[in-house]
């Protein structure tokens, strides 16, 4: 029993009943719409023996970086490993089991090797994507789609979905302007793709272009938030450009509202609502009681599963005063870099001393936060993340060197982030403090 796609590719155990509800989680996944699971559970039930189907879900748990998931990708995995499938579904499985147990590296060149032989398979690109992502591995965000973007057409069912992960590839390489103009294409075909929607925001937000950026993600909010679980990260973005221009109220607004007016226990949501509120307490801003709720959900999710949620847990921990949580979250730190899986490395490259800094900056302890910041800034993308996330790290560091008083570093940091970003208001913010700390 086997069903061949659109694209030519077998899948083993289905039929064209059971393959309609996983292409509908395909695309719901594409879009970044929708309920994938739900879809993937109605394939699955419909053919048990369904290997692709099982490989789906289990990629769907396993890319969500929270232990209670990575258990079910686990499970899924179990699942797939003794049904019969091809030499192509068998990699998918071997991926997946990789996935599941944290080896993120060796699933994503698993993904790879899948997409180098068969570039029209789109869960192979798109998973193996988001892992580059995860990885922080701006070269093959680019190249790993860009390989395969020769093999798709005008017309192909989920097209739009491979020029938005080429534009944020692109994005994250500093080719804004074919990113941008991939970007839009991809929007153009697909209003709802909210991948390639927050792949244009990215450009705007590298170039600090924040009207642009306000305009383009107040154009048409309504096709990138509708059922869509990327939204809350890209009304994050819309955050960012208010932020940068200095419009507290409407980035604080948009926190109280999209961002985290429900409150999610998501790590994904969470990860937003921390990075947003911690860049406005770098500002001196006054977010009230905003920490302690965030904080009250952080200390329910499980620290040392990812090292980049555990940055952004601190912050909260710290906005909140939350000593004793702040310390479990050091002590799973600890433990975590003694594990066999990638994560021991995110932790202890970039994850462990960066996650001190922030608790050092709450102590005010600036200088120490200046001393663990500094040696990890140029391997901060081996945690994972983009360049917009990571900001945060530089922005902690400028804002601490002008905190301790050291006038030298802050004018440079300052030059430094003028230069990389000179339309920026808050880089001529920074530049101005640094400028009057040097004459006081």
């Amino acid at each position: 029993m086997a069903v061949r796609d659109a694209f030519g590719l077998t899948f083993s155990g289905a039929t064209e009943a059971g393959f309609s509800p996983y292409s509908q989680a395909l695309r719901e996944l594409q879009c970044f719409i929708g309920d994938p699971v739900g879809s993937i559970d109605r394939a699955i039930a419909e053919h048990p023996g369904f290997v692709m189907a099982h490989v789906f879900k289990g990629y769907l748990f396993g890319l969500a970086t929270e232990r209670e998931a990575t258990a079910v990708a686990k499970t899924c995995h179990e699942a797939a490993l003794p049904l019969a499938a091809t030499p192509r579904e068998q990699a998918h499985v071997a991926a997946l089991g990789h996935l599941a147990a944290g080896r993120w590296h060796e699933a994503a060149r698993l993904l790879e090797d899948i997409a180098i032989e068969f570039p029209l398979d789109a869960l192979a690109l798109q998973t193996g994507h988001q892992i580059d992502f995860f990885t922080g591995n701006a070269r093959m965000l680019r190249d790993r789609i860009g390989r395969a973007l020769p093999s798709w057409q005008s017309g192909m069912p989920g097209y739009h979905a491979v020029l938005g992960m080429q534009a944020f590839g692109l994005e994250e390489m500093g080719d804004y302007a074919r990113a941008e103009k991939l970007g839009r294409m991809a929007v153009d075909i697909e209003p709802r793709d909210g991948w390639a929607q927050h792949a244009v925001a990215h450009v705007m937000e590298m170039q600090s272009r924040q009207r642009d950026g306000i305009a383009w993600m107040r154009a048409n909010p309504d096709a990138w938030t509708r059922e869509s679980f990327l939204k809350v990260h890209n009304w994050w973005h819309l955050a960012l450009f208010h932020y940068d221009l200095g419009e507290t109220d409407e980035a604080l607004a948009l926190y109280d509202g999209p961002i985290y007016g429900e409150r999610s226990t998501l790590a994904v949501n969470m990860v937003d609502a921390s990075a947003i509120l911690w860049r406005l307490h770098l500002g001196g801003v006054d977010v009230g009681g905003r920490w302690a709720a965030l904080a009250a959900n952080w200390v329910k999710a499980s620290a040392g599963n990812y090292a980049f949620n555990d940055a952004h847990a601190m912050m909260a921990l710290v906005g909140a005063g939350q000593e004793t949580p702040a310390r479990t979250l050091l002590e799973a730190q600890h433990e975590a870099m003694h594990a066999n899986d990638d994560n021991a490395a995110f932790t202890r490259d970039v994850g462990h001393p960066l996650t001190l800094a922030i608790k050092a900056f709450g102590d005010g302890n600036y200088a120490e936060t200046v001393r663990l910041i500094r040696p990890i800034r140029a391997i901060a993308h081996r945690f994972g993340g983009s360049h917009a996330q990571r900001d945060v790290i530089d922005l902690t560091l400028i804002e601490a060197a002008l905190r301790s008083g050291d006038r030298a570093l802050a004018r440079a940091l300052a030059a430094e982030r003028a230069l990389a970003r000179p339309e920026s208001p808050l880089s001529a913010l920074l530049s101005r403090r640094a400028a009057d700390l040097s004459e006081n």
